[in-house]
């Protein structure tokens, strides 16, 4: 009974009908997404329909999510048609293959065809377009090569696109539907808890929430860089109160300034954030980037940290900045410049741009502190908002 799918399978969870070239099942926290991929895979194999390629994020979460996790491959696959995994790639026995990979490397994905994909969880992925696109060209072997993306629905350039795409088909599932597999507390602590916000809507409900109602940074206000010219750089770093497993991360992001604003140029965030990790970060990124000055946040052990620094190279100079308003207050000016197009992004920068759209009035992003957005209000501050000298070693 485990293994007979399309017995007990719910109609959301198989695969529409149709000439579609990608489907994407976008659904809540527990509604069934990667049983269904995983079933759509094994499916592929058994009709000898190959290569295929797995992705999710990393190869590491490719692996033990949709391949051995409790609703991957090998868990819907009975065991006389298991394939073996060698490495990073599958081996059914019929002969068909399976490559593992991680969508953090888009140049991972030059060079192997495939008759079919199944990426997993595109809503998080890092350079999520450059991934895509290069998977795109490696799609063409077989009378009809598809794709399958599971995902809950984040408002990124990639699932907009998609979305908008005629050849796309889209499923729409809830956690709600599939709470016959889903443990008791889950359901009434988690999701009563959740049941009714915003964050419950995308992670249970599985809507496309676009923007926060009211929120300092909406998604049209992120403009791209296309090679404006930069001049002084700083590397911005809003360090932890504490370090450990459940210790906030390290905001560390560098910015430029042009000649009519500013661009962010890398998100170097880091958790977890031991003192001597995040510091060796932002100064390897303070000489790659030919940066004037670390400005760091000192309002927790301001001496703590500038000596963490100096203990990485003591040459580096470092400008220390104070908190005296709530979060809310000290982005609002920031986020002012973003509203009039002064504020570029250089591409890759999702995760910082989902941590501004979800930053609310209570000064957290989606229950977490906004460890990226810190340090980007402290970077533009330092390039725009703030008197004093611009030339490097200050």
């Amino acid at each position: 009974m485990y293994f007979d799918w399309a017995r007990w399978s719910r109609d959301a969870q198989k695969a529409p009908d149709g000439d579609w070239v990608t489907w994407l099942l976008m659904g809540g926290r527990g509604s069934g997404k990667t049983r269904a991929g995983a079933e759509w895979v094994r499916r592929l194999a058994a009709e000898k329909v190959g290569p295929i390629a797995i992705v999710s994020e990393t190869i590491t979460e490719a692996t033990e999510v949709m391949v051995r996790g409790v609703s991957g491959i090998m868990a819907v696959t009975p065991p006389w048609e298991q394939p073996r995994l060698s490495g990073a790639t599958l081996h059914w026995p019929n002969g068909v293959e399976g490559m593992i990979l991680g969508a953090a490397d888009p140049e991972r994905f030059r060079g192997p065809q495939f008759a079919a994909a199944w990426c997993d969880e595109i809503g998080k992925w890092p350079n999520a377009e450059a991934a895509w696109d290069m998977l795109q060209f490696g799609l063409r072997l077989g009378d009809q090569p598809r794709q399958m993306a599971t995902t809950t629905p984040r408002p990124t350039r990639l699932v907009k696109r998609l979305l908008a795409e005629p050849t796309t088909v889209v499923t729409r599932m809830t956690t709600a539907e599939n709470k016959k597999h889903l443990a008791r507390s889950f359901l009434t602590a988690v999701v009563a808890r959740y049941r009714g916000t915003v964050l419950g809507r995308q992670e249970l409900e599985g809507e496309l929430i676009e923007d926060l109602p009211g929120a300092l940074w909406t998604r049209d206000m992120f403009r791209r860089d296309d090679g404006t010219e930069r001049g002084r750089i700083v590397v911005a770093v809003d360090p932890p109160a504490t370090s450990g497993a459940g210790a906030d991360g390290c905001g560390i992001v560098v910015a430029a300034r042009t000649d009519t604003g500013a661009v962010v140029l890398e998100d170097l965030t880091l958790k977890p954030a031991a003192p001597i990790a995040w510091a060796t970060r932002a100064v390897r990124a303070f000489h790659d980037h030919g940066a004037d000055c670390i400005v760091a946040e000192v309002n927790q052990g301001g001496e703590m940290v500038k000596a963490v620094l100096a203990q990485v190279d003591p040459g580096v100079p470092v400008r220390t900045v104070h908190a005296t308003r709530g979060k809310w207050l000290r982005a609002e000016p920031v986020a002012a410049l973003y509203a009039q197009g002064r504020v570029l992004h250089v591409g890759g920068l999702t995760a910082l741009e989902d941590e501004m759209c979800a930053f609310g009035v209570d000064g957290m992003s989606e229950g977490h502190s906004p460890d990226r957005l810190d340090a980007a209000v402290w970077a533009i501050t330092e390039l725009m908002l703030r008197d004093g000298p611009r030339v490097r070693g200050m």
